[in-house]
């Protein structure tokens, strides 16, 4: 309609596609001119292996292809590209049989972990079946341990390693290349950690998703970010003491990797209380100068 070009980065969707519930949710099939997605996330291919879509008429395949010439590197990984067209193949010739077992098993997977009483999984908080149930979220909120404590609970005592930990969640990634064994092994661990778990207190054993503080409402902006970057006035505090004072840098944790404050956002209590909360769980924080607890600050 507006003639703009639409460039997704579709790194986790290389398969969504294949889910009867979320084909069309996929961005070659919602219209994007340009999709690249990584095999190796939720395809059986080597890390690092990724695709390029291109379709409609507003992308140029040769001025494309000019700019890879400019930016690829001129000695390519045979090895990873035979894993791209080794996965292509077992998509092609397998791919309705593989992922006909991986929703039976992810439908078996949900059934059995309905016995949770204390930990939460997300799936049963979506409105709609647009969610990609590969993707396992299980929340801590409201119980005596947190997400990164849940994740090492998983990995010390049942050898099962998670996509991350959150404060208040963890994610498990999921893929055609797991077995029914491998969903119910992580559907044991859970029944069994959540049989030890206790409620954080009364209140918590009602779980309500609008009580949900995963997120940090947007800070308030008084400076661009290019406005931050060429401005060299500026200084090193310490996070408690930085109320009301202008970010010099982006702060985050990884993963998932989505910025708490961005250059340029004022620092809010809430955004100190959200850090403390990080820090108390264990989780570490990342910023643009490395020097957290200090955050490079502006006063304005």
């Amino acid at each position: 309609m507006y003639n703009i070009p639409v460039l997704v980065d579709e790194a986790h969707g290389a398969h969504l596609n294949f889910m009867n519930e979320l084909k069309d949710t996929e961005a070659i099939n919602s219209g994007a001119d340009i999709v690249i997605q990584s095999l190796h996330k939720t395809l059986p291919a080597l890390t690092q292996t990724a695709i390029m879509h291109i379709q409609g008429d507003l992308i140029s395949e040769n001025k494309v292809e000019r700019a890879l010439d400019i930016f690829e590197t001129s000695s390519p990984s045979y090895i990873l590209m035979s894993s791209i067209d080794e996965c292509l193949t077992i998509i092609e010739e397998k791919g309705v049989e593989l992922f006909k077992k991986y929703e039976d098993n992810l439908k078996d997977f949900y059934t059995k972990i309905n016995k949770l009483e204390k930990l939460k999984v997300l799936r049963n908080y979506i409105v709609n079946n647009k969610y990609d149930s590969g993707k396992i979220v299980i929340i801590t909120q409201g119980t005596n341990i947190n997400g990164k404590q849940l994740a090492d609970i998983l990995r010390i005592q049942y050898n099962i390693e998670v996509e991350m930990a959150n404060v208040n969640y963890i994610i498990a990634m999921t893929s055609i290349c797991d077995t029914n064994r491998n969903f119910e092994k992580l559907a044991d661990a859970l029944i069994e950690v959540d049989e030890r778990l206790e409620y954080k207190n009364e209140k918590e054993q009602k779980y309500d998703k609008k009580d949900q503080k995963y997120f940090i409402n947007v800070p308030e902006r008084k400076m661009s970010i290019q406005e931050t970057e060429i401005l060299e006035d500026f200084k090193f505090t310490n996070f408690r003491q930085a109320l009301g004072m202008v970010s010099k840098e982006y702060i985050w944790i990884y993963p998932p990797g989505i910025p708490i404050i961005t250059p340029g956002e004022v620092i809010s209590k809430e955004v100190i209380e959200k850090l403390e909360e990080i820090i108390k769980s264990d989780i570490s924080v990342k910023t643009s100068y490395g020097k957290f607890p200090e955050i490079a600050t502006i006063d304005r």
